[in-house]
């Protein structure tokens, strides 16, 4: 039996400016009881400053997802290219001012 029901099909726009990306090496994460918010921050090294590049605020739904698609890639990335080592020494002193989860 054909099935009629056809999957939409949703046109993403890239413009230029997002397609270039931003270069991060840090992520905080701070949560309420309706929204994760995932702040990717750029630390330079001898620097005092750090600056956040991007925010995205998620659904507790949607941050589920994200997890679940970040631990397929990753298996998927160590499976052809080898296990990544983790540095558990963090060398980078800061204080953001509340409890938040660091990445």
């Amino acid at each position: 039996m054909e099935d009629k029901k056809q999957k939409q099909q949703i046109n993403i726009e890239l413009p230029e400016d997002i397609a270039e990306g931003k270069y991060v090496n840090l992520a905080t994460i701070a949560h309420s009881n309706t929204e994760f918010v995932i702040d990717f921050i750029s630390l330079l090294p001898g620097l005092p400053k750090a600056k956040v590049k991007s925010r995205i605020i998620l659904t507790p739904q949607h941050t589920k997802r994200l997890l679940n698609a970040l631990a397929d890639n990753v298996k998927k990335f160590e499976n052809q290219f080898g296990k990544i080592t983790e540095n558990t020494q963090s060398n980078m002193p800061f204080n953001l001012g509340g409890p938040i989860g660091e990445a």
